[in-house]
């Protein structure tokens, strides 16, 4: 087994394309050829005492959820706490991967996790006995991931007689236009009316230069990939009829997916008031504590659409309230943001950072050894929040 083997894994279950634009996520340490020669350790975050847990247990990778290199290094030299930890790594064997806000917005990833738990699913499955809870409710992301096929990420229109349209769609879908997933070939025609006045320097292949001529012609579209747009371009040329055809280009935009991207929308089955979500929310995640600010008048009101997000998600709180969300479950929120959203007429349950992203962790080993058969995952036990009660 390669350390490309557990990348790959990893990929299956969060693909690194659905990871924010600012996010460092894949393959942080360690040669994708190398041999995985030991179990697989995951934690929240990669600290001295989770890299000697490590170490003893003679890990061959590290599942690092929080990326241990964020920002740019110049130079590993062990100046920092940071590199000295990477350079430790490195001297072990170890390979470091960091999944983050990939793992956030995948479908079955940690947000969802987060949902089962907020909309009781967990309490269902303890008492039906399944083995993985589900959301009970309506799920949806807040902000979905936007996708585009490289193959359809242009629309290619040209206007040709009945006559030559077979030929000119086989001949565009030879350059790679017309793929929609298992097929080929795609395209879509619609008749109407032509007209053009050639001037005296043209050689129309329909009626003569100087006369306005009416022809009927098929709108044929074909989608393609924007590297292809070249010789689509070209080849249409070569076999369409006319001296100057006619050719429109569009960009198509991405289609986002409901169930992928960042946060989630939950309209629960059964209504809640906010006070015992907050409740609901600290015994799933065995915390003493959670903190809730509740908006004017949505005490003791039973609500039922809930934003949630993992982690940091004061970004996501103006969209889920725009979304309709009553209350927003996230781990962390600055004093302003949370003023705001309350204001807004939107209730705040603050619950920890890695508070609610640690539980996941098991969930993430099962799921991982179900990808790569033979993998033995560890997760960590010194893992842990930096704050406790006081």
């Amino acid at each position: 087994m390669l350390i490309r083997d557990l990348a790959n894994a990893m990929q299956s279950l969060a693909p690194v394309e659905l990871a924010e634009g600012w996010d460092n996520v894949g393959l942080i340490v360690g040669s994708r050829e190398a041999a995985l020669s030991g179990p697989v350790l995951l934690t929240i975050d990669l600290t001295a005492g989770v890299l000697e847990e490590a170490i003893q247990a003679k890990a061959g990778a590290i599942i690092a959820y929080h990326p241990p290199i964020f920002e740019p290094l110049k130079r590993l030299t062990g100046d920092s706490p940071k590199q000295r930890l990477i350079l430790e790594a490195i001297r072990a064997g170890m390979a470091i991967y960091s999944p983050h806000t990939a793992l956030d917005a995948a479908s079955a990833g940690m947000t969802e996790w987060l949902c089962e738990g907020v909309s009781g699913g967990s309490e269902s499955a303890a008492m039906s006995g399944e083995a993985e809870p589900k959301i009970k409710g309506d799920c949806r992301a807040i902000r979905a991931h936007p996708e585009t096929d490289p193959r359809q990420e242009l629309k290619v229109v040209t206007f040709v007689p009945e006559l030559r349209l077979d030929d000119v769609r086989a001949a565009l879908a030879t350059a790679g236009a017309g793929i929609i997933g298992h097929y080929i070939l795609c395209s879509f025609a619609t008749p109407g009316l032509g007209t053009f006045l050639g001037n005296d320097q043209s050689n129309p292949s329909v009626g003569k230069p100087g006369r306005l001529e009416r022809t009927t012609e098929y709108r044929l579209e074909m989608v393609c990939a924007r590297a292809s747009l070249p010789i689509v371009l070209e080849t249409l040329k070569q076999f369409h009829p006319y001296e100057e055809p006619a050719v429109d280009v569009y960009v198509l935009e991405p289609k986002p997916r409901r169930s992928v991207g960042l946060g989630r929308r939950l309209v629960l089955d059964a209504p809640i008031t906010p006070e015992a979500l907050a409740e609901r929310v600290r015994a799933f995640l065995g915390i003493p504590v959670v903190r809730l600010a509740c908006a004017e008048g949505m005490q003791g009101r039973p609500i039922s659409k809930v934003g949630v997000c993992p982690g940091s998600g004061a970004e996501l709180a103006p969209l889920a309230r725009a979304d309709g969300c009553e209350v927003y479950i996230t781990g962390e929120m600055g004093h302003h943001r949370v003023l705001a959203e309350i204001d807004a007429g939107m209730s705040i349950i603050l619950a920890g950072h890695t508070n609610t992203e640690r539980g996941y962790l098991p969930r993430l080993a099962r799921r991982l050894e179900r990808a790569l058969p033979g993998v033995r995952t560890i997760v960590s036990a010194r893992d842990k929040s930096p704050f406790s009660p006081a």
